[in-house]
């Protein structure tokens, strides 16, 4: 039986199920809102089922039969791009598209500049790239939805493999006229009776905490916040001192004020920053040629202000 639809019409669905609407799909993968249209009503022709029930907001939902078809449909395309690294690892060539994941508290310093140089030196791979927490990172590696994460070595499971990149230690990230921005270094005994902005995200959470915890101390909790750029214009702000594991190329907070960071002393173990990936017994030459690249740009570039290599 000859096929009547392709894998661009199944991709197109993918994106539009995925998305919820026709025109947010149409804007993230860069297609008008007519061809779109039109792949969905040709895959629903060619299988005689409605995928899609339309809605007078212009947002879609999908059927029962449209999310079965779409859990498929999805499969089918990753299957699909597999035979890219096949031919990849065939012909000894550093091709076809990934999916890479990366922490969202340093995605904007290093992922669009390391993702831009990768790709210029090896034309053939595009790379999808998500944005995640490090719990979503874990089950999106998990449940092969991404080939590798940029993050931390935190809360890794067996079924996990790690590429240890760079040492990054923790710094006390404070306001610019604190009493204490002039100091080489601050102990935690130092911070109990200044108000802590918490970066409050799994994992990252029970990391700040528990240097404190180890030495019975309890900080004084005065903000909290799962955005890294909120926490660092709070501190700029003088809501409390913030603990960060990075120093950006410039010392200011996103609103334009001025941030001072002094380092912890010796209470906080640094953390490595680093490629998560699913264990494997051999790698494609794309993903090794991907683990060799970022190694070479966060020293090179020194977009997190250390060159603390792990060798």
């Amino acid at each position: 039986m000859a096929l009547r639809f392709t894998l661009r019409q199944l991709e197109y669905f993918v994106a539009v199920g995925e998305a919820g609407s026709i025109a947010k799909a149409a804007e993230q993968i860069n297609v008008s809102g007519p061809s779109l249209s039109a792949a969905i009503s040709q895959i629903e022709a060619e299988f005689g089922i409605q995928l899609f029930v339309r809605k007078h907001s212009q947002k879609l939902s999908l059927t029962p039969g449209g999310r079965t078809f779409l859990k498929e449909a999805a499969r089918l395309l990753s299957e699909a791009e597999a035979l890219h690294d096949v031919a990849g690892d065939i012909a000894e060539k550093v091709i076809g598209p990934i999916a890479i994941g990366c922490l969202l508290t340093f995605a904007q310093i290093v992922f669009p500049a390391l993702r831009k140089s990768f790709e210029a030196a090896y034309p053939g791979v595009r790379i999808r790239q998500y944005e995640r927490h490090q719990g979503q990172l874990l089950e999106m590696l998990q449940r092969g939805e991404i080939d590798a994460a940029l993050t931390y070595d935190l809360e890794a499971t067996q079924d996990i493999a790690f590429e240890p990149i760079i040492q990054l230690p923790p710094y006390v990230m404070l306001p610019a006229g604190h009493p204490f921005a002039g100091k080489a270094g601050i102990a935690l005994e130092e911070l109990i009776n200044e108000p802590m902005v918490l970066l409050d995200l799994p994992h990252s959470r029970e990391y700040f905490l528990s240097a404190f915890q180890m030495k019975g101390l309890r900080p004084m909790i005065g903000e909290r916040t799962p955005d890294i750029a909120v926490m660092r214009s709070m501190v700029a702000n003088g809501f409390g001192y913030g603990i960060a594991n990075m120093r950006p190329l410039h010392s200011m907070s996103p609103d334009g004020k001025p941030l001072v960071f002094v380092p912890i002393s010796r209470d906080l173990r640094p953390l490595t920053m680093g490629l998560a990936l699913p264990q494997a017994e051999r790698r494609t030459q794309t993903i090794r040629a991907f683990i060799d690249h970022c190694r070479r740009f966060v020293v090179e570039q020194g977009v997190f202000g250390t060159d603390r290599a792990v060798k």
